[in-house]
């Protein structure tokens, strides 16, 4: 019987393991690697602690199932935020759908404001963070998604574009939409 020592895999070494001996004991290791990072993901779609753990550990069993799809045309930790805001956001969708009937009409009224101004990035981190969490509430899922992406992760547009399976420039303008609805929406409170 072969010994590894798993803590000097890599991620994708670690992943192709796990998904060719279907190892849960290596899993383990992965989610011990990624636990902290899924679980603050969550928390920033959750209303709570224990939604946010509840959310994380259903996380991980999708993730243990669906593992063989990742196909290493990104680095994991790009697939494996992918994957959790996904799923978050489906979360979200599906269970939240008064909130998003409510954020569906305030969408609705700000598409028909065309006058909206081009944000800059130090104008989004200049708003207050408790004001900026309510803004974000009121924008879709799918928008606060990809601006959490890129300006709680720090991922770049190269990476988020692997992530979501979307080109560059659309990952750009999906950015400046959210962006100008953020602001539009933190403006109203």
């Amino acid at each position: 019987m072969e010994s590894i020592d798993v803590t000097i895999l890599s991620d994708e070494e670690l992943v192709r393991k796990i998904v060719e001996k279907n190892d849960t004991h290596l899993f383990a290791v992965l989610y011990d690697r990624y636990a902290g990072v899924v679980y603050n993901k969550c928390y920033g779609f959750s209303s709570s602690k224990e939604e946010a753990q509840d959310l994380t550990h259903d996380v991980f069993i999708r993730l243990f199932v669906k593992l063989r799809t990742f196909k290493g045309k990104s680095k994991f930790s790009t697939w494996l935020y992918s994957f959790t805001y996904n799923f978050c956001v489906n979360y979200v969708q599906r269970d939240k759908e008064k909130k998003r009937e409510k954020v569906t009409v305030a969408t609705d009224e700000i598409k028909e404001e065309s006058n909206i101004e081009d944000i800059d990035d130090a104008t989004l981190f200049e708003l207050k963070s408790d004001k900026l969490a309510k803004a974000l509430e009121m924008i879709s899922p799918s928008e606060k998604m990809i601006l959490l992406m890129k300006y709680q992760d720090e991922m770049s547009i190269k990476d988020i574009s692997e992530g979501l399976e979307l080109g560059e420039s659309a990952v750009k303008m999906r950015l400046k939409r959210a962006k100008d609805k953020v602001v539009k929406a933190y403006n109203e409170l």
